[in-house]
């Protein structure tokens, strides 16, 4: 897609990827080796799950060759260690998620409509019930013609989902 975006028109392409199920990360180095003009990345500290793919990760990937950034891995490691650290400050406000889940695979929930998800739940004093919410985007997905979740249908999709969970009834 980002070879023939790039071929037919002269625009810049920024891709933008959160690294809930482990896939951002080739996705970035295949959308680089096609000629992407930018990607996001996080500093390891903050990167994964709920966020973007470490810069750290990118930076050593990218190493000697065409694409070698010039960052300083070693710098990078110092701004990490900060940031170790001011993460630990907000940890209550963290997602349940940890690490990559291959639940998201399967749901196919963007970044934000996760963490959208997880506060519904948490309001409802329901959170313990996310794993039945992501089993049911599929089915909600598949009775609205498989729409795609970006904004607004995520948050419709989303919340239709939660809505059948807790209320043990489709579409009431």
């Amino acid at each position: 897609l980002v070879s023939e975006i790039k071929k037919r028109f002269e625009v810049r392409l920024h891709l933008h990827c959160h690294a809930t199920t482990g896939m951002a990360e080739m996705a970035l180095l295949k959308a680089i080796e096609a000629g992407v003009d930018g990607v996001d990345t996080a500093i390891s500290a903050m990167s994964a799950t709920y966020g973007h793919p470490a810069t750290e990760a990118l930076v050593a990937t990218l190493a000697g060759t065409e694409h070698d950034t010039g960052l300083d891995i070693l710098k990078l490691e110092s701004i990490a260690a900060y940031f170790r650290e001011v993460r630990k400050k907000y940890h209550a406000f963290e997602g349940q998620l940890k690490g990559y889940d291959s639940r998201i695979l399967v749901a196919q929930v963007p970044g934000g409509m996760l963490t959208n998800l997880e506060s519904q739940l948490k309001q409802q004093n329901a959170a313990d019930r996310l794993d039945q919410v992501l089993a049911e985007i599929p089915r909600v997905r598949k009775d609205l013609g498989f729409i795609p979740l970006v904004t607004p249908t995520s948050q419709i999709v989303g919340t239709q989902a939660v809505l059948n969970v807790l209320t043990g009834e489709r579409y009431k």
